[in-house]
């Protein structure tokens, strides 16, 4: 009896060591995350839709270039921990980066654009979890950390 209740923990803990692995180091097709925020229906569950007309959060308009904004973000947006882009750059007008949690990395994609306003643009961002159906608020948060820094930046 003893030896079948170590064995099911030993199980157990090689079914949970397994998965995360498998969070680590699971293939990321930039097909399936580089997609338009623009025309995105939903951010899924525990997602954040920033845009114009129709997000979670309306954005300020800034009284600068899209490029220009896109720019500022990008510089903002790699400055976060744990944070690298996973495809798209400013010159393409559009950016998906991949930033993982401290403990055991997994994954939320945040895809971002700018677009042109009557007197300037605005920022367009789609940040959604890979794993599970819930963050605790982490993808909101840091998308709220973000536009508050691009405030401050001017």
């Amino acid at each position: 009896m003893k030896a079948a209740i170590i064995n099911t923990l030993w199980m157990l803990a090689l079914i949970v060591l397994s998965a995360l692995v498998y969070v680590r180091v699971a293939p990321t097709s930039p097909a399936n995350w580089h997609i338009d925020p623009m025309v995105a229906a939903s951010p899924g569950p525990a997602g954040i839709l920033v845009r114009p007309r129709g997000g979670d959060i309306e954005p300020r308009n800034y009284d600068m270039p899209p490029g220009d904004l896109l720019r500022r973000l990008d510089r903002i947006i790699r400055s976060t921990a744990r944070t690298r882009v996973l495809a798209g750059s400013v010159e393409e007008g559009r950016i998906t980066y991949v930033t993982r949690s401290l403990v055991f990395g997994f994954p939320d994609y945040a895809t971002v654009t700018t677009v042109p306003t009557g007197t300037g643009s605005a920022p367009v961002i789609l940040s959604r979890l890979r794993f599970g159906l819930s963050d605790s608020g982490v993808n909101r948060a840091r998308v709220t950390r973000w536009l508050k820094a691009l405030d401050q930046a001017g």
